[in-house]
């Protein structure tokens, strides 16, 4: 579906029974989108909305996504491990074992030490890095941050330098500023808002867009200096967003799978991507 006078759409369709969790955009006018039922990697561009599967998947999820130059980073979810995917041929350049427990692989962001994952059943980050070369990291988190029943730790972004991480907590709806040394969590004050439902992170500068999937609707936040504490200032929604779970930025849009959680899942059921302008 094109827009008009050429501009490029503000909806993409994925294969109908894809269930798309991640998204990651770049390099270009490019999307990649992960299924969380089989894995398989979409790209999609997002001038003209069309696309192909590029890699089928494992069998285990793709969840949270990040690209690096020629290299997607991936969440496997429930598999407990982490893929690099080359962008152009779908071929998986390595993978890793993140954990031999039960454990459900999130989120992904990176920094110039590596490739930071969530685990939302296990208390830890786990790092992998960026080139192939050296062993997965587990730092297990301390201070403020409380794992409990369901999604814990979703959605993570990194602070200028990467020396620390912010990480959403789904059910508790609170939000941690993490040293990615330490491992060390602290609560950033959000003044008595909560971000319940946290899932996917952006972070422009100071401005934080945090994705609440099942509540169709992203929490804009304005963080302090040194993102000790934000306010949420507006909430975005749609009345196409149909369960949300992440966000990524091409040029002036931002780019929102629907997952559709509510809605049971066959082959036959559509899935698509929102576009919005924040």
């Amino acid at each position: 579906m094109h827009g008009e006078h050429g501009r490029s759409p503000d909806r993409i369709a994925l294969p109908d029974g894809f269930q798309p969790e991640g998204i990651a955009t770049g390099p270009g006018a490019v999307a990649f989108f992960g299924s969380r039922a089989t894995g398989a990697i979409y790209r999609a561009d997002l001038r003209t909305g069309e696309g192909r599967v590029i890699s089928p998947g494992p069998g285990t999820p793709s969840l949270g996504m990040k690209t690096l130059g020629r290299k997607l980073f991936v969440a496997g979810g429930t598999g407990g491990d982490a893929r690099v995917v080359d962008t152009r041929t779908g071929r998986v350049l390595e993978s890793y074992t993140l954990t031999e427990r039960q454990a459900f692989v999130n989120d992904v962001v990176i920094t110039r030490s590596g490739a930071w994952f969530t685990d939302s059943s296990n208390p830890v980050l786990y790092r992998v890095p960026l080139h192939g070369h050296g062993r997965v990291k587990t730092l297990p988190l301390s201070g403020d941050i409380e794992f409990a029943e369901g999604i814990n730790a979703n959605g993570i972004v990194a602070l200028r330098g990467g020396r620390s991480l912010l990480v959403v907590q789904s059910n508790t709806g609170k939000l941690f500023k993490v040293d990615a040394r330490s491992g060390a969590a602290e609560e950033v004050d959000l003044h008595g808002e909560v971000l319940a439902n946290g899932d996917g992170l952006l972070l422009e500068g100071r401005t934080l867009y945090a994705v609440q999937n099942r509540f169709n609707t992203v929490a804009v936040v304005e963080l302090n200096g040194k993102a000790t504490e934000g306010r949420v200032v507006r909430r975005l929604t749609d009345p196409r967003f149909d369960v949300p779970t992440t966000v990524a930025r091409s040029g002036p849009k931002l780019y929102l799978p629907n997952a559709r959680f509510t809605t049971p899942p066959t082959p036959e059921t559509p899935y698509d991507v929102i576009a919005i302008r924040p």
